[in-house]
């Protein structure tokens, strides 16, 4: 039998108060049974926030980006939480703050909740639980909720997964890069935003990335490509009515609340798949290893005996 949470801290949470919000988020992000129960709770009350996800490679600026983004949305009347990844501490395995210390002009606004959330190793450029919290800020209801994830490379595409806008942040003077990042987080974009484009060569990788844009046909929305210099605000205005042109454009998909439930259960069952795999021990899994590498059996056939070991060993077996 599942654990019940406390009628008064549902009752808290729903009417974003910060202290339980904070305290929330510290269960879930630990993983406790508590944390899981509230979770399950909430579940009627998801799907009303607007999730942007802003990424980009290490030194797009994408941290004073967000923080420019807040002050433009907190203008607008809107109240935001913003989840901010950060690189673990090799010590303690928690955030290193760097996100939060950027932000730190909008950390006491009552409109504003910013949480760190330490990466520990999960790849992706997200953390384990950066999909739950933001199921908490939106239970809270928070109207836009930011999700920045760590420096980014070509495979770390996660926030595809949780964000309704895709935002990727590329400094100027990208050039080759350009080609290498574009079968990655690139393709995931519905804004490319070349930030730092005071500095030399931002007109440059603009033409770079609209003409990488040419190259494919897209649907309901066309990324967009803007610029900004997120120091002085310039162009934050032209980013966030794009975002929300996005949002109306892609509105039927985003009230769909089926469709990110969909995303966060693959996405989850993965991760599940994954991590029992890799602590499977026993003498089947150590053979069906020994024939992959000994070339008597491929990679695909491999897959469905080591998830049928998996699943056997929850007393789950096949008909």
């Amino acid at each position: 039998m599942k654990p019940e949470p406390e009628a008064g801290v549902l009752a808290a949470i729903l009417a974003g108060e910060r202290r339980a919000l904070a305290r929330a988020m510290s269960a879930v992000e630990n993983e406790t049974a508590a944390g899981k129960a509230l979770l399950h709770a909430l579940q009627p009350h998801l799907g009303r926030a607007r999730v942007t996800g802003i990424t980009g490679p290490p030194g797009a600026g994408k941290s004073t980006l967000v923080n420019a983004l807040i002050g433009a949305w907190l203008a607008r009347g809107a109240s935001i939480g913003v989840v901010a990844v950060d690189p673990s501490s090799p010590f303690s395995g928690g955030a290193i703050l760097g996100d939060r210390i950027r932000m730190g002009e909008h950390q006491a606004h009552a409109r504003v909740f910013i949480r760190s959330l330490a990466s520990r190793g999960h790849g992706g450029g997200l953390s384990r639980t950066a999909a739950r919290v933001i199921d908490l800020f939106d239970a809270a209801g928070y109207d836009q909720i930011i999700v920045e994830t760590v420096g980014a490379g070509q495979s770390e595409v996660e926030v595809a997964e949780v964000a309704d806008t895709r935002v990727v942040v590329c400094p100027p003077g990208l050039g080759d890069e350009v080609q290498a990042l574009k079968a990655g987080i690139l393709e995931i974009a519905d804004i490319l935003v070349v930030n730092k484009a005071d500095l030399p060569l931002a007109e440059r990788t603009e033409r770079e990335l609209l003409g990488m844009l040419a190259l494919h046909r897209y649907g309901a929305w066309t990324p967009r490509v803007v610029r900004t210099v997120a120091t002085s605000g310039a162009g934050v205005p032209e980013l966030l009515d794009l975002i929300e042109r996005h949002t109306a454009a892609c509105a039927r998909e985003r009230r769909s609340h089926g469709g990110r439930v969909r995303r966060l259960i693959a996405a989850s069952a993965a991760d599940w798949v994954k991590r029992n795999i890799e602590n499977l021990d026993s003498c089947a899994f150590e053979q069906l290893c020994a024939a992959v590498q000994s070339g008597e059996l491929d990679y695909a056939a491999a897959d469905r005996q080591a998830l049928q070991l998996v699943l056997r060993a929850y007393g789950v077996t096949e008909r």
